[in-house]
This record gives C-alpha cells, structure tokens and sequence, in this order.
C-alpha cells in the first residue's frame, strides 16, 4: 500500500508536470501560486515511495534557514509522513534511504561531491541563479533519468535563468507559469493584499503577482547607466586584444566571495572583457584564473584591504601576488558614494562582453539601494548581497582608472552596432 495514496490529486492541473518526466521542470509566476509548495509536496511524496537523492540548492545559502528545508519539513507533517522521514538539522532522511540535502549553488558549487548520483535538484529562487553556477551545476547532475526543477518569480528579462530556461527553453523541459489564480487554496489575506498594491501600483502588481519582468529592479544604483548601455549595445562580444595588456580589478573576499574584472583600455573607451567570482578560495585558486585565460597582463589593482597582513601567513595579499611574480598597486581609497560616482562616471566608456561577464554584468543590475536608520535619521546605502562583489570591483576599476575626455583624444570611428570587434 503507498505511503500517499492517488498523490496527485490534491494538486492544481498546472503542477502536475511535476508526476511526469523531464530533464527540466521549470515554474515561474508571480507570489501565491503556490509554486515552491507544489515542488516541495511532490518530492516528499516521490521520495517516499522510492529512494531519491535530492539536492535542494539557491544561488546564496549562509544557513540552512535560508534554504526549503523549513517548507520540506512542514509538508511531511501535512502528509503525515513523520514516521517515514527524519528532519534532522541540516539533512532529511527517509527510512527507504531517500536523502534531502542543501547547498548555495555560488559557495559550494566546487565541492559538491558525487552530484552525478543524485536524482533531482531542486532550485528554489532560481531568477537569481546566475550563468557560472548554471554551467557547472547542469552537466554535473548526469545520472540516467535525473531532473532540474527549478522555480522563480522573474525580475529582469536579461537574467540568465530567464533566457535559458523561459525565453530559450532546452530540449525536454516542462515551462509553465502559474500565477496566483492556479492556485485554489489562495489565501483571503494575501487576495487583500494583492488587490490593495493592484489600487495602488499596477506595474509593481504585474511583477509581483503575475509574474512579469520589470525593465529596472526598484532602487537599482546603476539603473540610468545600464538602460544607456542596453540603448547603445555595449553588451556584446568584445574580444581579447593582444596587443593591449589587461589590467584587473579585485574586490576581495574573506567570508564573502572575491570578485575580478578584466579590463583592456583603449582611446576613449574601456573593454571588459572577462569576469571570475568565486568564494571560499584561496589566493592561489585566482592566481590559476588568471594565469588559464593566457592573457598578456598589465596590473593587478586591489582594495586597500590587499595591505592587510594574514594571520596565517604574516604577509598582505599585495606581497603574496609580488612574490608570484604579479605587478600589483593599490586603489585609492575614497567613501562608497564617492567610487559610485565614479562608476557612473566611467560607464559611458564601457563595452562588456556578454558571455564571459555575464554573472558581472547581472551583478551590477541587481546592486541596489536599501533603507538605513541610525538615531533617528534615514539614509540610502547599497544592499550588501551576492550583487554587491561584483559592484565594488567595478567600483574599484572605476576609482583605478581616470576617464578620458573627447578633448584629450580624437575619438574614434562609431563602430558598427552589433558586431563591432567582427
């Protein structure tokens, strides 16, 4: 006799996709569909009726409180399934051998051991999964027969997850967007709330509830800069040029993640050309980054921070990248508002290329402001999230560089606009 009996029909007619089989099962929509509920139940059940391994990943995860592991556990007891399954701290074990187990895809991609047993990964956030983690996560899980499932509430189009997965789906993938009135257990309360923000803001009530992108996220810091450079196409392919040295820009990461620009400077215009982010690497892993991309190099810049001594080793990273042989100098050192400032200074002169700074580049268009008080007084300051790595090196290359002005040089020819280094 199975543990659930007819397990599917208590589901909406939209999340049933889940009972079937595909490589990918993909949810998107706006809040109260019910979503990351349905694919929480759906591997409970699945999970007691055979063995799994499930991996319950998102892009940030510092605790477990951060994860589904709360939501996992609340459908066992809905299920009655507590005999059947053991909610422990970190890790849920069922008494067949299933196995749920969590990790945030940008800190522990690297040392996922034996991904290509596990028979789904489900990503819960995924609008916020950025491409390196996509890249390394997916041919990862090879096993026969296993599955991605993956639910978001989109924001901007541009992101990875949305073109790969909605915009580009790949072959054997389930894509359906499921909204709050799929959802027939829709709360009274949040039908209030949802029809209050419909009175008030519709733009914000698509986004929110029926799950369209939005142009711009709400308090962007870089948001007029981006929209120029999306207006102009300098998101495109910019290619490596060697008879030009490339210089890098580091922010650097103890418990949070190092980021890296790579940067080739040309009359009246700044090429960036690569991006690395990584976390819970030491010096040595970035010094390999750079040394596999065969570029020729100019200079390393660091943060101030770069002059700090280690406990462990009594030398500053500046020394630690001399002795490597590297020609390193420190940024100057100036207020967030200040290199911000700067930032928007420079991003006129800036083209990216959309592959390789990809992850750099949806970094900067979700580095937003966020609301601060300290005795009484309000003020704006960047969130510090997964964005704001990426910010601050690009803060730094800005600090680093001085902008060229069309006095100083002949400026050169407009490029073609969509192909203009072919």
């Amino acid at each position: 006799m199975p543990l659930v009996a007819n397990p599917i029909a208590d589901f909406p007619g939209k999340l049933r996709i889940l009972f079937e089989p595909h490589r990918y099962k993909i949810l998107y929509g706006g809040r109260g569909s019910g979503k990351s509920w349905g694919m929480a139940r759906a591997l409970v059940i699945q999970g007691a009726q055979r063995t799994m391994r499930i991996l319950c990943a998102r892009e940030t995860q510092k605790s477990i409180a951060d994860s589904v592991h709360k939501l996992l556990a609340d459908q066992i007891e809905e299920l009655g399934l507590q005999e059947h399954y053991r909610v422990e701290k970190a890790r849920i074990i069922g008494a067949n051998g299933t196995e749920f187990t969590f990790a945030g895809l940008s800190h522990d991609i690297n040392s996922i051991k034996s991904l290509e047993n596990y028979d789904v990964c489900f990503v819960e956030e995924a609008h916020s999964v950025r491409k390196n983690s996509w890249d390394k996560l997916i041919p990862t899980l090879r096993k026969n027969g296993s599955e991605i499932w993956a639910s978001m509430n989109p924001e901007l189009e541009s992101d990875d997850s949305y073109q790969r997965f909605i915009v580009n789906p790949p072959p054997n993938a389930a894509v359906v967007k499921v909204n709050w009135r799929d959802n027939p257990w829709f709360p009274p309360v949040l039908r209030e709330e949802m029809e209050h923000l419909r009175a008030q803001n519709e733009d914000e009530y698509l986004h929110v509830y029926e799950g369209h992108c939005i142009s711009n996220l709400k308090s962007a810091v870089y948001a007029k800069q981006l929209r120029q450079v999306d207006a102009e196409e300098r998101i495109t392919r910019v290619p490596y040029d060697a008879t030009r040295p490339v210089q890098t820009y580091w922010d650097l990461g103890i418990d949070d993640s190092t980021t890296i620009w790579f940067v080739q400077v040309f009359p009246f215009e700044f090429r960036l050309i690569d991006y690395v982010e990584g976390s819970g690497e030491g010096l040595p892993y970035y010094l390999q980054q750079l040394q596999q991309r065969a570029y020729i190099y100019g200079t390393d810049h660091l943060p101030h921070d770069g002059r700090a001594r280690e406990l462990g080793t009594g030398k500053s990273i500046e020394e630690l990248m001399r002795k490597a042989g590297r020609r390193v100098t420190i940024v100057p050192r100036l207020s967030v508002a200040d290199g911000i400032n700067a930032a928007r200074t420079v991003f006129g002169q800036c083209w990216f290329d959309r592959e390789k700074c990809s992850d750099g580049i949806q970094a900067l268009r979700h580095y937003t402001y966020g609301e601060k008080e300290e005795l009484g007084v309000k003020t704006k300051e960047p969130v510090h999230n997964w964005a704001s790595h990426a910010a601050d090196a690009f803060r730094y290359f800005a600090v680093g560089v001085r902008p060229q002005k069309p006095k100083e040089i002949e400026r050169p020819r407009q490029r073609p606009v969509h192909s203009p280094w072919s």
